[in-house]
């Protein structure tokens, strides 16, 4: 989760105390930091630290051992750092770790991890839009958006720049590689590897997803060489090791491909097939 780096545009901003509105309850022992903005009823509560320049909308609740970094925005009605929907719960000291420039849309809800000393990670530049949810122990990386309520179970990793369609329900333990899209209205019961599109119930492959990787300037030679893997991977009658095997023999060994093929590597549950 690499820091989000300001733009030399963007100037120094003059330091003030947090703005809280009357009807706001904040604990005295919760840490706020410079220019936050706390909407009405407004409930923050004692182990939650605040990073600078955040605004937390009307009825926002952040509780729990939640630390949040710089500039996050959250919108009415999120419910933010409450302890898990999971009977394996006993109360143990977990944590809530967010990162910088992150948007929680209205009624969106992340929860801490289960489990001594474990935590839910969200990295920087996400968007979460309307009634997502982020359960226990879930691991978000950076820039990636969940469209209207998408449904992350426990244990769930999005790499970063992942785009999820809009009511999905993902199951525990899955992994979403970096720039693949869900379309909306999926179920993912399995990892979808690095730079795929995928859709529907059940769940088929769609191609790579070259609209999103033009937009961040992959070349095409790096696009005809992922759509070279994926025809290994899905469009030769190829189990997943006999693919592997020929896309190590017969792709460019970029950066992309190394990352796609140590992705399906690692993968416990499995990929999409």
């Amino acid at each position: 989760m690499d820091p989000i780096k300001l733009s030399k545009a963007t100037g120094p901003q003059p330091l003030r105390e947090a703005e809280i509105h009357p009807t706001a309850v904040v604990s005295p022992e919760a840490r706020l930091g410079h220019n936050v903005k706390i909407g009405p009823h407004v409930v923050i509560g004692p182990d939650v630290e605040l990073g600078p320049g955040c605004v937390v909308g009307s009825s926002v609740l952040i509780e729990g051992r939640t630390t949040i970094g710089r500039n996050n925005q959250f919108f009415h009605g999120a419910a933010i750092g409450s302890i898990p929907q999971d009977l394996k719960f006993r109360g143990e000291k977990s944590y809530l770790e967010i990162g910088n420039d992150n948007k929680f849309r209205e009624y969106s809800t992340v929860h801490v991890a289960t489990g001594e000393a474990e935590s839910t990670r969200i990295g920087n530049g996400n968007l979460f839009m309307a009634y997502v949810h982020v359960a226990h122990n879930c691991h978000i990386h950076d820039h990636a958006v969940l469209a209207n309520t998408v449904n992350l179970a426990g244990h769930v990793e999005v790499e970063s720049h992942a785009i999820v369609g809009g009511l999905t329900p993902v199951h525990q333990f899955v992994r979403i590689g970096t720039f693949a899209f869900i379309g909306g209205g999926s179920r993912l019961p399995q990892d979808v590897p690095p730079f795929i599109k995928v859709a529907g119930n059940p769940v088929e492959v769609a191609g790579i997803n070259s609209i999103g990787l033009k937009r961040h300037a992959f070349t095409d030679e790096e696009l005809a060489n992922l759509k070279k893997a994926y025809r290994l991977l899905y469009r030769r009658g190829l189990n997943v090791s006999q693919a592997l095997e020929r896309i190590a023999t017969e792709c460019q060994l970029t950066k992309s491909i190394e990352d796609l093929m140590a992705f399906i590597r690692r993968s416990e549950r499995g990929i999409v097939r």
